[in-house]
């Protein structure tokens, strides 16, 4: 079920990263017919705030994101794109 699907991400995400501000959208539909989609994994945008990329480069945060996930990898995530900033970076008002 695609709503499992983004319920069990988001809850490895809140364990491990643990945001102050959390959006993982399924942008599978627009991907129809692509390898990926084919093999049953899905193509999600993902925009994360978090105290713990405080100090790291976008390649520390979207390696960090990655390990947390990494079981999910190819299954259920076929693509991830990565928004990841400090609450400094991405103050929500």
């Amino acid at each position: 079920m695609m709503s499992d699907r983004i319920e069990r991400i988001k809850e490895r995400l809140q364990t491990i990263i643990k945001p102050v501000h959390l959006e993982l959208l399924d942008e599978s539909y627009k991907h129809a017919g692509h390898a990926g989609a084919r093999q049953g994994g899905g193509h999600f945008d993902l925009l994360i705030i978090s105290t713990v990329f405080v100090g790291q480069n976008a390649m520390q945060r979207h390696r960090m994101i990655y390990t947390a996930l990494g079981d999910f990898i190819p299954a259920d995530i076929h693509a991830l794109s990565i928004k990841a900033y400090t609450p400094e970076e991405y103050p929500l008002n």
